[in-house]
């Protein structure tokens, strides 16, 4: 008699292997799609953004420092950045948290010499 109903249970345990991993796998695409995607996109950003300092860039640091930036090589993992007056630091690239306002765009030398000769023949 107390065979029977240990054998009637145990029967009904064996089915369902791929849906019973169905959930598990729901919960990975939605932290892919959450949390890993825009992570990921955040950080190509910040690469390119870093990519882009050049002289006269305002930034700022990742330990809250402002400034103006002096030197900036493209080969180079470091910069030079003006703090306040005669004060400059070298500051880790990977350290800037944000730019602030863009320098002064470096001029076409083609379009100023064709705004001249436009200005002469008038």
């Amino acid at each position: 008699m107390l065979i029977t109903p240990a054998l009637a249970q145990s029967g009904s345990l064996g089915g369902g292997g791929f849906g019973g991993l169905m959930p598990i796998v729901l919960v990975m695409v939605i932290f892919y799609f959450l949390l890993i995607r825009p992570q990921q996109k955040r950080a190509k950003q910040h690469k390119e953004m870093l990519a882009s300092v050049t002289r006269g860039d305002k930034i700022v640091t990742n330990g809250g420092i402002e400034g103006k930036v002096i030197k900036a090589a493209n080969d180079s993992d470091t910069i030079e950045v003006e703090i306040a007056k005669d004060v400059k630091v070298n500051v880790v690239r990977t350290m800037i948290a944000d730019v602030r306002d863009k320098g002064p765009a470096k001029a076409d030398p083609k379009a100023d010499k064709k705004a001249k000769t436009e200005a002469k023949s008038k």
